[in-house]
Formats: structure tokens, sequence, C-alpha cells
């Protein structure tokens, strides 16, 4: 059985490992932010740029899932 589902078990925890990822980034970005006492507006940029970086994971991802059940890609 593991044999047969290594391609979803291999997808599942790549998605999950690249949520922690950015889980970790965003507890690094709020660390330096919150250490460094940094205005609002840069706080807002840089949450900015690290929620748009994960926004282009999620995109990637249902494309991905439009594209497979579609049949376009493999």
């Amino acid at each position: 059985m593991l044999a047969e589902n290594y391609e979803l078990i291999e997808a599942i925890m790549l998605n999950l490992g690249l949520v922690c990822l950015f889980a970790l980034m965003g507890f690094a970005v709020h660390d330096v932010l919150k250490k460094n006492d940094v205005p609002m507006i840069g706080r807002v940029v840089a949450y900015g740029v690290l929620g748009l970086g994960a926004m282009g994971f999620v995109a990637k991802g249902i494309i991905q899932i439009f594209w497979t059940t579609s049949g376009v890609g493999g």
C-alpha cells in the first residue's frame, strides 16, 4: 500500500513542510521586527512580502490541481 500511495504521501509532506517553513519564517520576522522596534509601515511591508510569497505557493498548488484534473499535466 505504501508504494501505491508514495506520490500522494510525498506531495502531502512537501506541502506540510512548506507550511512549517513559512510559519518559522513568520516567527523569525516577527521576532526581528519586535526586537528592533520597527515602525508600523515597515512591519506591514515585511509581513506583506512574506504573505505574498505564501500566496504564490498556494496559487501554484491551485493551478496544479486544476491542470491535473483537466488532464493538462501528468
